[in-house]
């Protein structure tokens, strides 16, 4: 049914048909997503019995990524064992390595922010590279 122009003066009763067609459209559309998201459910698990990992995987619902450890605790855990300091190319190679996932188009310059910010936890070596502290 085409919409009807603002101003037009609607009956009751072509209202009430207006809504009841909408209505329909939309319990038609939540099945269809309810059908399409078992169907997707069914694909990530054949995916996930094939040792891959389906896009959109570790999200929630607001489209974040989810990471078992926050971005400190993994990059404290990769300058650990870096016998010496690392650059932050490195850095970002073995965090991402280690199972971090990001979304970010810029995930360098988020690393580098971090290891900025906290100083209390990591040292600059040098331009660029860093360590943890109080490893020497």
């Amino acid at each position: 049914m085409a919409r009807p122009k603002a101003g037009s003066n609607l009956t009751i009763s072509q209202l009430e048909n207006m809504l009841s067609s909408r209505l329909a459209d939309l319990q038609q559309l939540q099945k269809e997503h309810s059908k399409l998201s078992m169907q997707l459910g069914e694909v990530e698990r054949r995916i996930g019995a094939l040792g891959g990992k389906a896009r959109g995987r570790g999200r929630n619902a607001g489209g974040r990524m989810r990471n078992e450890k926050s971005l400190v605790e993994t990059l404290e855990e990769v300058l650990s064992a870096a016998t010496v300091p690392m650059k932050v190319g490195n850095i970002v190679d073995a965090v991402l390595k280690a199972g971090y996932h990001t979304g970010s188009d810029n995930f360098r310059g988020i690393v580098n922010q971090t290891l900025i910010k906290e100083r209390r936890r990591f040292n600059s070596a040098g331009r660029g590279l860093y360590e943890i502290k109080g490893k020497k």
